[in-house]
């Protein structure tokens, strides 16, 4: 039996992306123990995983934190690893190659950069979408993929009765109306405008909720939905894969929720203005659809409704 890390820091939608990669690599090292290198916000996440077998902290500080990196490479190399995946493709991840095994090709580092074609750049091969990159890496490696295209991030789910409970929850339309205000090119000004036009059709039919995120809360009230929250809290990844996958219809911005939904088999439409597409970001699946434009601000609730009625149902 030998050990094998996986190494995947995040965010939050890339963590939901990889879920079918790390499966197929779990199933086709069954004798192995997998390992998995994560950041602190998905550390106790991962433990759920049931194709990881022990979860190692990065905590990422600066790189010239010479003590940090020490122990930490120090911590990765007691495992004597025989393969690395890494499913991250940073500068970072890089770095540690670097340190970990110099010069090493794809039989013991599997990343974006060692098994790119000699004939490809890194800039044209990055224009394919997340999920063949991941599943081309993979098959360079020699692996058989059959989850990488379809990943499942299900495995993340907890129980939620409770809050349902409390909140009311049996048919409810889920909104995501944030992102990161770095980010504020994803975000479509018009979700209090479509709030208006489902309870005019719908009335008490569906409950209209959002799910804030810690940083999220106070803006969440500016609108015109109930904030589903435990004990006043953001809930935490699981619960909100749960609350995600049990909803009637999601309508979301280009964020970490909208991925979830997106790989839990969820219903719904994510929106996109010119920041990226669809397509590479492997966001469209079977029931989660998208609506792209050049101009989110000229994107219509009207719109955004007609394609909520049709696909409701």
């Amino acid at each position: 039996m030998s050990n094998i890390l996986i190494i995947k820091h995040g965010s939050l939608g890339d963590i939901a992306q990889a879920s079918g990669a790390i499966q197929d690599i779990s199933e086709n090292h069954k004798n192995d123990r997998i390992y998995l290198l994560t950041t602190k916000p998905y550390f106790e996440l991962f433990k759920k995983n049931p194709y990881v077998n022990e979860v190692i902290l990065d905590k990422r500080l600066p790189k010239y934190n010479l003590i940090y990196l020490y122990f930490l490479m120090r911590e990765i190399k007691k495992h004597n690893f025989s393969k690395v995946f890494d499913l991250q493709n940073s500068s970072r991840t890089s770095f540690y190659r670097n340190i970990l095994f110099p010069k090493s090709n794809k039989d013991i580092w599997s990343s974006k950069i060692t098994t790119l074609p000699e004939d490809i750049t890194k800039e044209k091969f990055d224009k394919n979408s997340v999920l063949n990159r991941f599943d081309y890496q993979l098959k360079e490696t020699g692996l058989n993929t059959i989850n990488t295209l379809k990943p499942d991030f299900s495995w993340a789910c907890s129980e939620i009765t409770e809050i349902k409970k409390k909140y009311n929850l049996q048919k409810y339309i889920l909104l995501f109306p944030f992102c990161s205000p770095h980010l504020s090119i994803k975000k479509w000004p018009y979700y209090n405008d479509l709030i208006k036009l489902i309870k005019s059709k719908f009335s008490t039919e569906y409950e209209i909720v959002t799910a804030p995120g810690p940083n999220e809360i106070e803006d969440a009230k500016k609108f015109d939905a109930k904030s589903i929250l435990d004990n006043d809290k953001a809930l935490n990844i699981s619960q909100l894969t749960t609350l995600i996958k049990d909803s009637s219809f999601i309508i979301a911005n280009d964020t970490g929720p909208a991925h979830i939904a997106a790989h839990v088999g969820a219903k719904g439409l994510t929106l996109f203005g010119k920041h990226t597409t669809a397509y590479k970001v492997s966001i469209e699946r079977e029931n989660f659809k998208v609506i792209e434009v050049t101009d989110l601000n000229k994107l219509s609730a009207e719109k955004v409704f007609e394609r909520l009625i049709n696909n409701l149902t």
